[in-house]
């Protein structure tokens, strides 16, 4: 046992030493007992053969010692001496065995046992006999049972040795080499005794320290398990603890016949709050935000943080679906409410995606998807809501899909085509502008919608890359339209809000205008209103844009939320009205109303006011009389390719009824 630690030896032998001395005090009644017996027995003998006062007196000592024995023994037995005072109790032991032997010792010297041969051999027979007897008696400790013979044997050897004859020499030599035997046997009994006490403790002590290692892995592999399924932020369960308890609570579903429904919730614009306010703010958001998800499970539920600002609720038994819908409620609201971080309050918001087992799914995997699915549709749809799966949404999904797949090649292979959509003056009906516009005949699922372009390049990274084909594509006209008598044109494209973020918009349209060989002027980005706002990436692109010398117009204003003291700082030359308000405007004087007021803080603004929709005669002549000066529309032109346009620019003819095209269906 090499590897037993120092103070495990200590133990271990003081152990031993404990379990020697308890060993001698349970074996040491009998032999007392015995000691009794024997010394009546051999005083009986003596006094039969001859009576002597002296055998009597020897024997009332015996007794006398061995009731001071057991009085001793006694206390050492209240005490729990042995256990508590090891060390103590075998000296004890070993004295009074001491006591003892030297008094059995004067037994040979004794009158009655001197009187003749017989009772001689009797004696050193009986020394004999109990010596080897406490030897038995004692295996555990052999001072007790050595310190009670060796006196015994002594003097029965130096008795023997003085009767002078040769047969009593003899024997003594054989009693002699009987102690010597015998307490040898004893060392042996009580190594013996040391040796299998220590091996069993040592057993004891292992099958302990095993015991307590198992319990530690078992301890470790619990935290292990713990720290493996469990989000240290949040506190919730993490994707694994989600991957594994919704299979089984679905599997459990699926055996009882039981509903489920999943959510997964994103929180809104959360990116925007780790990079504006730093980490540990998102962390501060995102603690809240699980804290309060705590507050509105049951027990039951499963709620985990899949990674991100990404949540999901598992929730499943016959009321799922309500039970989801009013969960998904309850975090719209809570959600919207600010987390304050220090003294600044922080407002996310959320949205959430639910589908439904087995309205919606059978499987774990289809579950997930579709809950995704109506997440997505969810934050499509203007975020902050609930959205519930429905094939619809996931035909619609599987479409952007296959756009997406096929968007870049599209663009390589000049499938996404460029078409421009006249701009008129409303007063002489001269053509002023174009806005070039996306078109795109996918082979499978036929014509595209421009928003899904835009949205399919956004998701695949390839923004840039369309926006600088369309703008390729602008400039290319723009070097054409002198030909055709129009070289002040300008030739305006959409850029849509998240570009600004996504690469350099003004690098970009600087080296295709350096390419085309013509001058930024001639080019006019269209931005919403939406990217006004955002001062921290969009400004200072748009700045760069102005500063190059581009132009600039915000699209569907209105509808919007813009500064005004924005839009004056940033030198907008065009503000486009949204369709919205000019369709019917001749028929609506609210419509009227708001047209006039937007034309009249243009003119404040000295910004060009273009309106957008213009599809009648009617709606053009009520526009005009409101002060509008510039359009756009079906009444004058579709988007058309640019070979159709420099037709219909050559045949464009504007008089007196200039508010029909000539190609009104190109």
């Amino acid at each position: 046992m090499a590897d037993i630690r120092l103070e495990d030896t200590d133990t271990i032998a003081a152990e031993v030493r404990t379990a020697q001395a308890v060993s001698v005090v349970s074996a040491l009644t009998i032999s007392l007992v015995a000691n009794c017996f024997i010394a009546l027995t051999t005083v009986a003998i003596l006094w039969i053969h001859t009576p002597y006062a002296d055998a009597l007196y020897w024997l009332a000592a015996v007794f006398a010692l061995n009731a001071v024995r057991l009085g001793v023994l006694a206390g050492l037995q209240h005490y729990d001496a042995a256990r508590r005072h090891t060390r103590l109790t075998l000296r004890i032991l070993t004295g009074f065995a001491f006591i003892s032997g030297c008094l059995w010792a004067v037994i040979p010297f004794l009158d009655a046992s001197r009187d003749s041969y017989a009772a001689k051999a009797y004696v050193i027979f009986i020394i004999a006999g109990i010596c080897a007897g406490s030897v038995i008696q004692s295996p555990a400790f052999s001072k007790v049972a050595t310190a009670f013979g060796a006196p015994q044997m002594a003097t029965g050897i130096v008795s023997l040795l003085m009767a002078g004859s040769l047969i009593e020499v003899i024997v003594a030599f054989d009693l002699a080499l009987l102690m010597v035997m015998m307490f040898r046997s004893c060392r042996t009994s009580e190594a013996n005794f040391i040796s299998s006490h220590s091996d069993r403790l040592r057993a004891v002590s292992l099958a302990d320290s095993l015991s307590k290692a198992n319990a530690a892995i078992q301890t470790s592999n619990r935290q292990l398990e713990l720290l493996a399924n469990r989000d240290p932020l949040t506190g919730l369960g993490n994707r694994s603890a989600f991957n594994l308890g919704l299979s089984q609570h679905l599997d459990e579903c699926s055996a009882k016949g039981q509903p489920a429904a999943l959510l997964i919730i994103d929180l809104d614009r959360f990116k925007s709050v780790n990079d504006t306010m730093g980490h540990a703010v998102g962390d501060v958001v995102l603690s809240a935000f699980a804290s309060r998800l705590s507050t509105v499970i049951a027990p039951g539920d499963l709620a985990v943080r899949l990674g991100g600002d990404e949540f999901a609720i598992l929730v499943h038994g016959t009321d799922a679906r309500t039970r989801a819908e009013r969960i998904a409620a309850e975090i719209l609201v809570f959600s919207a409410r600010p987390v304050m971080v220090g003294d600044r309050p922080v407002v996310t918001g959320a949205s959430i995606g639910l589908a439904l087992l087995p309205e919606h799914a059978t499987s774990a995997e289809d579950l997930f998807a579709f809950a995704d699915i109506a997440l997505y549709a969810a934050k499509e749809e203007g975020r902050r809501r609930i959205c519930v799966f429905n094939p619809q949404i996931k035909q619609k999904l599987d479409r952007q899909k296959q756009i997406e797949i096929a968007l870049e090649a599209a663009i390589e292979a000049g499938d996404i085509r460029v078409y421009f959509q006249p701009q008129v003056d409303l007063n002489d009906g001269s053509v002023i502008g174009c806005e070039a516009l996306i078109r795109w005949t996918h082979p499978e699922l036929g014509a595209v919608r421009p928003p899904e372009i835009v949205v399919a390049a956004k998701t695949i990274h390839a923004s840039e890359k369309l926006t600088r084909h369309v703008a390729t594509a602008a400039a290319a006209l723009v070097r054409r339209l002198p030909a055709l008598g129009l070289p002040d044109l300008r030739v305006a494209i959409n850029v849509s809000p998240n570009e600004f973020s996504a690469y350099s918009v003004s690098r970009m349209l600087e080296e295709v205008v350096e390419a085309a060989g013509i001058r930024p002027a001639q080019l006019e980005v269209e931005i919403t209103e939406e990217a006004t706002l955002d001062q921290a990436t969009a400004g200072v692109e748009l700045a760069r844009l102005e500063e190059a010398g581009f132009g600039l117009a915000v699209d569907d204003f209105g509808v919007g939320h813009s500064s005004l003291a924005y839009l004056i700082g940033l030198k907008v030359d065009r503000l486009k009205i949204d369709r919205s308000f000019v369709n019917g405007i001749a028929g609506s004087r609210q419509n009227q109303a708001l047209v006039a007021a937007l034309i009249g803080m243009g003119r404040a603004l000295s910004m060009d006011i273009v309106v957008e929709g213009v599809e009648t005669a009617a709606d053009a002549e009520v526009l005009r009389m409101l002060g509008c000066r510039f359009a756009q529309g079906y009444l004058y032109g579709q988007p058309m390719p640019v070979e159709t346009l420099e037709s219909w620019i050559s045949l464009y003819r504007p008089g007196p009824s200039f508010a029909a095209s000539p190609l009104l269906s190109a």
